[in-house]
């Protein structure tokens, strides 16, 4: 049973974004303060990552937690209403990032996942990880 209304349930739904997220906001602002420049949502990018340093082949997902199923086996019984429909869309979204994560593999590209709650709980963790990706490809780059 849900808590909230049809109607109310729908208003929270359609106004869920695709992108500018408050935690990909967070996650941009802290590495555009640290002076790294990147693509937003970049479409030439397979999967359209949320992140984009093209420069050195590493695309940045910003995955929350309901849409991409973390511990989808332990959770997926929380829907408590229009099951079906809800495992089938998160299913196909866990489905449709390994298939992302393995395209852009396949040509090269480094991928990284954060979950919401990670940036949230720990935005300098995730930034510091971005920023040894980003210091690897230029060492790889040199050589």
């Amino acid at each position: 049973m849900d808590k909230l209304t049809k109607e109310q349930r729908r208003r929270n739904m359609q106004a869920v974004k695709s992108t500018g997220s408050k935690i990909e906001t967070a996650l941009a602002k802290g590495l555009w303060a640290k002076g790294f420049h990147y693509r937003k949502n970049d479409k030439t990018v397979f999967g359209k990552p949320d992140l984009t340093f093209k420069k050195y082949k590493i695309a940045v997902f910003v995955d929350s937690e309901f849409w991409h199923g973390k511990n989808w086996e332990e959770r997926k019984n929380d829907h408590k209403s229009n099951q079906d429909f809800w495992h089938k869309k998160i299913e196909r979204n866990i489905e449709r990032d390994k298939e992302v994560n393995e395209k852009l593999s396949a040509e090269g590209w480094k991928v990284l996942r954060f979950w919401g709650k990670d940036i949230t709980k720990n935005l300098l963790i995730c930034i510091q990880q971005i920023e040894e990706t980003i210091n690897e490809a230029k060492r790889t780059n040199i050589n």
